[in-house]
């Protein structure tokens, strides 16, 4: 009978062993259940990046097919005209006397006529 307890005893040890390396090992649920929300956030960043790659393979492809991409791309970020226009700039007026106002818009004016070809009056 006293076999019986040793082994009892035995199995009792390796049952808590088992269950302690199942919750708390490595590999343990803890383990897995970070891992998961590693996955999870690599999942959303994976999906943004795809996002973002595929806007840009469709400006790309709009470059590449045609010519009103180029322009419109010339015209807003590098601010060039196409020969025979003209170019006009829109001043907000600042707040203050109107007479620095309209010495303002004068200049402007000059500007644009430069600007499209035509000297200055």
């Amino acid at each position: 009978m006293h076999w019986v307890r040793v082994l009892l005893v035995a199995l009792l040890a390796l049952l808590a062993f088992l269950q302690l390396r199942l919750w708390f090992g490595e590999g343990g649920r803890r383990s897995v259940a970070d891992l998961q929300q590693k996955v999870d956030a690599q999942t959303r960043e994976n999906g943004g990046l795809e996002q973002r790659n595929s806007a840009l393979a469709a400006e790309v492809e709009d470059l590449k097919s045609g010519e009103a991409a180029v322009e419109d791309r010339a015209r807003s970020e590098l601010g060039m005209i196409k020969p025979g226009e003209t170019f006009y700039r829109v001043v907000e007026p600042q707040t203050g006397d109107l007479s620095s106002d309209t010495a303002s818009n004068v200049g402007n004016d000059q500007a644009a006529d430069s600007v499209e070809g035509n000297p200055a009056p």
